[in-house]
Order: C-alpha cells, then sequence, then structure tokens
C-alpha cells in the first residue's frame, strides 16, 4: 500500500468551521479520529489521503518543512516564513474566506501622516529630536522589515507582540502597528488609522501544496484525483448550463457565444453565471427556445490547471 497524501487543515476556530463547510461543499467530508478533540482525520469522498488537524501557524510551518503535502492555512501566515517562499510552496487556490489584510496604522493624531513617505520623515524627526528610533509593535516581522525598506523607512525598530498589537500606541509601548485587520474597526477602536499606502499584503485562506514534501506517483495521484473535485466544485459554481429544443437555425448563433466564452455541451451550452442573459437573449432574439437554465453540481473538464502546476513543479 502507497503511503497517503497527507492534508492539514486548520484544528480550530471560525477557519476550521469555513474550511469543512467549502469541504463539505466539495462533497467531501472530515471524518474525525478521537472525538472533537482528536488531531487526525479521514477525508471521506477521495481514497488515500490522511487529514492532520493543526494550528493555522502550525500548518505554514509544516507545508514549508516538507512536513504534508497539502495544507489549507493563511497566505500571511506562508509568507511569514521568509525568503523565496515561492520556491518552497505553491499556491494552488485562493478559497474565497479567511480574508484579512495585513497594514501599517498610525495614530489618528497624527494628521500630516498618510502615507509611507510621511512615515519616513516621522522617523527622521523622532531620531533627531530624542536620538531614539520609533517603535513598530507586530507578529509580521519578516514581512513589516521587507515593506519599510520597500519604502525607504529605516529609522524604526521592531517591538515583537505577544499580545493585543493595536493596544501598543495607547499603552505606550510602540507609536505605530502593522497588524492583521478584517474590517478595521478594532483599529478605529484603538485610535489607529491605515496609511493609504500602508496595505502591505491582502491576505485569504490558500490550499496549498508542498514543494519540499516527498511527492511520490501514488501520492501525486491522489493529489490529482482531489484537485479535479476541487476545480468541477469550483467551475460549476461559476457557469450556467442552457439548453433548448434542438433546432437547424442554432448553429451560427452558437458558434458566436462560443466565441465569447460558452462551451459546447452535447445538450446545449455551458456558459459564464454572468452571460446567462445575455447569452439566453441571443437565442430567442434568433427565434431559439425555450432556453432553460440550471446550475450544474461539478463540471469535470479534459485538463486540471492545478494538478498540472503541481505536478510540473515536484517533478523538475
Amino acid at each position: 500500500m502507497s503511503a497517503p497524501l497527507i492534508v492539514a487543515v486548520p484544528s480550530k476556530g471560525r477557519l476550521k468551521e469555513q474550511v469543512e463547510a467549502w469541504l463539505s461543499d466539495c462533497g467531501l467530508s472530515l471524518s474525525v479520529s478521537g472525538g472533537s478533540r482528536g488531531y487526525m482525520a479521514e477525508l471521506k469522498g477521495v481514497r488515500g489521503v490522511q487529514v492532520r488537524l493543526l494550528s493555522a501557524g502550525d500548518i505554514a510551518e509544516a507545508l514549508d518543512a516538507g512536513e504534508v503535502h497539502l495544507g489549507i492555512t493563511g497566505e500571511d501566515l506562508l509568507r511569514e516564513r521568509g525568503g523565496d517562499v515561492d520556491a518552497r510552496v505553491l499556491l494552488l487556490r485562493a478559497l474565497g474566506f479567511g480574508r484579512a489584510d495585513l497594514v501599517v496604522a498610525v495614530p489618528k493624531s497624527w494628521l500630516d501622516v498618510e502615507t509611507m513617505a510621511d512615515l519616513e520623515e516621522v522617523g527622521h524627526e523622532l531620531v533627531a529630536r530624542t536620538g531614539r528610533r520609533m517603535r513598530v509593535a507586530t507578529k509580521y516581522l519578516v514581512q513589516t522589515r521587507t515593506f519599510f525598506a520597500r519604502h525607504g523607512v529605516a529609522d524604526y525598530r521592531i517591538t515583537e507582540s505577544g499580545g493585543a498589537t493595536e493596544g501598543a500606541p495607547a499603552a505606550g509601548s510602540a507609536e505605530l502597528v502593522v497588524d492583521i485587520t478584517t474590517t478595521g474597526a478594532t483599529l478605529v477602536a484603538n485610535g489607529l488609522k491605515i496609511l493609504s499606502d500602508g496595505v502591505i499584503l491582502k491576505s485569504q485562506a490558500h490550499l496549498t501544496a508542498s514543494l519540499r514534501a516527498d511527492w511520490r506517483d501514488g501520492q501525486l495521484g491522489v493529489a490529482e484525483r482531489l484537485l479535479r473535485t476541487i476545480e468541477a466544485r469550483a467551475t460549476a459554481h461559476d457557469s450556467a448550463i442552457l439548453t433548448w429544443p434542438a433546432d437547424p437555425r442554432d448553429a451560427q448563433v452558437v458558434e458566436g457565444l462560443v466565441a465569447r466564452g460558452a462551451t459546447r455541451r452535447p445538450n446545449g451550452l455551458l456558459t459564464p453565471v454572468e452571460r446567462i442573459a445575455e447569452a439566453s437573449i441571443a437565442l430567442a432574439s434568433a427565434g431559439i427556445g425555450p432556453v432553460t437554465a440550471s446550475s450544474p453540481d461539478f463540471v469535470y473538464d479534459v485538463g486540471c490547471g492545478s494538478y498540472e502546476t503541481l505536478r510540473v513543479r515536484v517533478q523538475n
């Protein structure tokens, strides 16, 4: 029996709930070993998968180290691993949840500070006036240093945050913060504002592959089945099937719709959801119909882009 494909998913919190809902929507479900507090699971719907339940931070670390083949975690945590992370992990699919922005936020009382260039001036002035550098509270050391260097901000020092980062300026332990926010409400409540060019990363949960893992043919085969199912469901969400009674007049109209992004099906067309009305009206205007639009559950294409990209990267 070949070694399993190891997949890491979040073990707790809102992200765990969102991942489970997403898997269920794809026709897959987790069966946790050892009850609700277990740390191993099986993925029902695809054979040969072993699931590990880890914290989001531990998933990023496991992907970077090659301890798991696939994992679901935030891009912010992956980018914080530092170095050329894209040479070590492959972002296969953005999942549309777990959204958060990594931002630079300063006190609202700094009325004349709106951009990173303004922040550079503040740093210079603080050093000249007090002899000390401005303090930046953050848990995101790697991305803060990279972003500040890109904007030419050098007169600062990082104060590692072990708790509520947004409260550091009010507590007097830092002048500004670099932190994750979803709505910005917590920053506002703490008297902070986001710089106009201070968004470091727009993060969300990603299905990610480790390029350092030990990939064998059997594990690639399991990954292909899993990724084909995921892509088929994603394509179905974005598509509609149009059907109508066979009509000899439909050939020219159909060719025009295919040229605009639809694809042929034996009994009609598969079209992007945003073009349902356009395509249906074009058929009806040609005297073809009635046209029925329906939502497919899965759309399995011949190719699977995410798998092909993964196969090329791990075999080279």
